[in-house]
C-alpha cells in the first residue's frame, strides 16, 4: 500500500470513529437522562414496563428483520462500485417494507399471547399491538442506515441518528411529565419515529435513488443478503439462548443479586468499551466488503485494522482498570464494588476481542453465513462452559477470567478460518502487538487489584504515550 494511502486510511478510520463515538456517547447520555426521568416521574413500575415493552420489540425485530441492517451493506457496496446503486437501493427498501410488515403482523398476532404470558391477562394486548408501528419503522430505518453506510455517507448517517435521538428525548420529556404511565408506549414509538423523520428530512438533500424493479429482481438481488441474514439470526438466537441458560444457572446457584452483579459488570465491559468497536465497524465493514475477494488487499486492511484498534484500546483498557472503582461508585452503589475484579480482569479479554474482531469481520464481508453461524455457535458454547466453571471456582470475579479465556479461544477459532480457510495473511509483528498489549493490560490489572489504582495509573501513563506515538506514526506513513 502506498505511503499516502496508508496515512489517509488511518485518518479516515479515526475520523469516522470520532464521529460515531460521539453519536454513541450522545445516545448513552440521552438514555441515562430518560431513565432518570422515568424513575423520577413514573417510578420503578414505569422502568419495568419500559424494559418489558422494549424487550418484546427487540425480540420480534431480531426474528423478523433477519439482520438486514448489516447483511445488505455488502450488496450496496458491490452495486455502488459498479454504478448500480439505484437498483439495489430499491431492492433493499422493498425488502425493508416486506420484513417491516412481517414484523408488524407478527407483533399484532403475538400481542394477546405476550400480554398473557407477561402480565397474566389480555389487558395489555393493545399496548403490544400499538408497538407494531415501531417494529415497522425500525425496518425502514435500518434500510436507510444500511444505504448510508454502504455508500459511505457517514456524516449523513451520524446526523440522522443524532437528530433522532435528541428529538426523541425532547418529545418524550413532556409526555413523561404530563401523561406519566400512559406515556410509555407513545414515547417508545416517538424515539423511532423521530429517527424516521430525521432520515426523511436529510434525504431530501441527500441520497434518494429510485428505480423500478420487478418482483423477481427483488428476490434475486435480495436473496444473498436475506439468506446471510437467516444465518445471522440463527447465530443471534444461539447467543441469546445460551446467555439465558447461564443467567438461569447463575440465579439458581448464586441468587438474583449475583445476576445483578453479572449484568452490571457485563454492561460496563461490553457497552462502554464496545462503543469503540461499533464506531470503527461503520467504516471498516463496507471498506472490507469492497475488497473481500482480493486476498492481498483484504489482508492489508485486516492487518492495518488490528494495529489501529490495538493502539486505540491500549490506553482505554488501562484507564478503565484504574478508574473501575470510581466508575462503579458513580454508576451503581458501593455494594457493586465486588464487580471491580471482574471488570479489571475482563479488560485483558477486550484486547483479544479486538484482535479476533478484526479477522471475524472478514466472514461477514465475504457473506459466508454457514461459517459465521458455526464460529459464533462454537464461541457461545465455549463462553457458557467457561462462565459456569469460572463462577463455580472463583465467583463473580471468575467471570472476568472466563471472559478473557473466552476471547482467546474465539481468536483461535476465527484465526483458523482466516488463515486456513480463507488463506489470508498477517505479519507476525502485527499479531505480537495485541499479545504484548494484553500482557501489559494483565500487569495493569494485577497492580490495580493487589497494590493500588495509583500503581496501575503509573503503567497507564506510559501506555497512553506509546499509543499516541503509534497512532502518530500510522498517520505519517
Amino acid at each position: 500500500m502506498a505511503r499516502t494511502s496508508h496515512s489517509n486510511l488511518t485518518k479516515m478510520v479515526l475520523k469516522t470513529m470520532s464521529i460515531f463515538g460521539g453519536v454513541q456517547t450522545m445516545s448513552i447520555l440521552c438514555g441515562v437522562i430518560r431513565t432518570k426521568l422515568v424513575a423520577l416521574w413514573l417510578g420503578a413500575s414505569g422502568l419495568g414496563l419500559f424494559a418489558i415493552f422494549n424487550s418484546a420489540c427487540d425480540l420480534i425485530t431480531s426474528i423478523t428483520q433477519l439482520g438486514m441492517r448489516n447483511t445488505s451493506v455488502r450488496s450496496i457496496v458491490a452495486a455502488h462500485s459498479v454504478g448500480n446503486l439505484a437498483e439495489i437501493a430499491t431492492v433493499v427498501r422493498r425488502w425493508a417494507w416486506i420484513l417491516g410488515l412481517l414484523g408488524a403482523v407478527t407483533m399484532i398476532s403475538a400481542a394477546p399471547l405476550l400480554s398473557l404470558k407477561t402480565f397474566g391477562s389480555y389487558a395489555y394486548s393493545g399496548h403490544f399491538i400499538a408497538l407494531s408501528v415501531l417494529v415497522f419503522l425500525q425496518s425502514l430505518n435500518s434500510a436507510e442506515h444500511a444505504l448510508m453506510q454502504g455508500t459511505q455517507h457517514f456524516r449523513l448517517l451520524a446526523k440522522s441518528s443524532l437528530w433522532g435521538i435528541s428529538a426523541g428525548l425532547l418529545l418524550s420529556i413532556p409526555m413523561f411529565y404530563f401523561w406519566r404511565q400512559q406515556s410509555i408506549i407513545p414515547s417508545i414509538i416517538v424515539y423511532t419515529a423521530a429517527t424516521s423523520v430525521a432520515i426523511l428530512i436529510l434525504h431530501i438533500r441527500g441520497l434518494k435513488p429510485v428505480k423500478p424493479v420487478t418482483a423477481k429482481e427483488t428476490w434475486d438481488k435480495g436473496r444473498e443478503f436475506i439468506i446471510l441474514g437467516i444465518y445471522m439470526t440463527g447465530a443471534d438466537f444461539v447467543s441469546q439462548l445460551l446467555s439465558y441458560v447461564f443467567i438461569a444457572f447463575l440465579n439458581i446457584s448464586g441468587g438474583d443479586s449475583d445476576v445483578g452483579y453479572y449484568q452490571a459488570g457485563y454492561t460496563l465491559v461490553n457497552r462502554y468499551i464496545g462503543m469503540v468497536f461499533s464506531a470503527i465497524i461503520m467504516e471498516y465493514y463496507p471498506r472490507l466488503s469492497a475488497v473481500a475477494q482480493s486476498k492481498r488487499r483484504a489482508s492489508v486492511f485486516v492487518s492495518h485494522e488490528t494495529i489501529l484498534i490495538t493502539m486505540v484500546l491500549m490506553p482505554l483498557v488501562l484507564i478503565f482498570i484504574t478508574s473501575a472503582p470510581l466508575l462503579v461508585r458513580i454508576l451503581y452503589t458501593s455494594d457493586f464494588q465486588r464487580i471491580v475484579p471482574y471488570i479489571s480482569i475482563a479488560m485483558i479479554g477486550v484486547i483479544f476481542r479486538g484482535l479476533s474482531w478484526s479477522m471475524a469481520v472478514v466472514i461477514l464481508a465475504k457473506g459466508d453465513g454457514k461459517v459465521f453461524l458455526t464460529t459464533e455457535s462454537l464461541s457461545c458454547v465455549a463462553g457458557l462452559v467457561l462462565n459456569i466453571v469460572s463462577f463455580r471456582l472463583w465467583g463473580i470475579s471468575g467471570l472476568g477470567v472466563s471472559y478473557t479465556v473466552w476471547y482467546i479461544i474465539y481468536t483461535v477459532i476465527v484465526a483458523v478460518v482466516y488463515f486456513r480457510c480463507y488463506r489470508l495473511t498477517m505479519p507476525a509483528k502485527v499479531i505480537y502487538i495485541p499479545i504484548a498489549t494484553a500482557a501489559v493490560t494483565a500487569a495493569g490489572a494485577w497492580l490495580a487489584l493487589t497494590v493500588s489504582w495509583i500503581a496501575s495509573l503509573i503503567l497507564a501513563i506510559p501506555a497512553t504515550a506509546v499509543s499516541l506515538t503509534g497512532l502518530r506514526r500510522m498517520l505519517q506513513k
